[in-house]
């Protein structure tokens, strides 16, 4: 499943954002269930960034999220505000 919460950063924010992103992947790096995860920034809206990450089930990514709560507060005031999980229904590139 992966998981994708996006940020509207602006620039003069954009290396505090970048440190609480690190370790907002560490502290759900640490969970259950989590599988990779990285801190993306869009090349076309620089303010617009990307935390994303893959987990082994939704259950698994809902109890990370809980248990990263602390880790994510500071950055929710920039969080755009929609659906962050999705099931993966065709996935390319994998060995069965």
């Amino acid at each position: 499943m992966l998981a994708v919460i996006r940020y509207s950063v602006p620039e003069a924010q954009s290396q505090e954002f970048l440190k609480q992103g690190q370790n907002i992947i560490e502290t759900l790096q640490a969970q259950p269930g989590f599988l990779r995860g990285r801190l993306a920034r869009s090349v076309d809206e620089p303010n617009l960034w990307a935390l994303v990450s893959e987990w082994e089930g939704a259950g698994y990514y809902r109890r990370a999220l809980a248990a990263a709560k602390m880790a994510m507060y500071p950055m929710m005031i920039l969080m755009l505000h929609e659906p962050s999980a999705f099931e993966d229904v065709y996935v390319s590139g994998q060995e069965e």
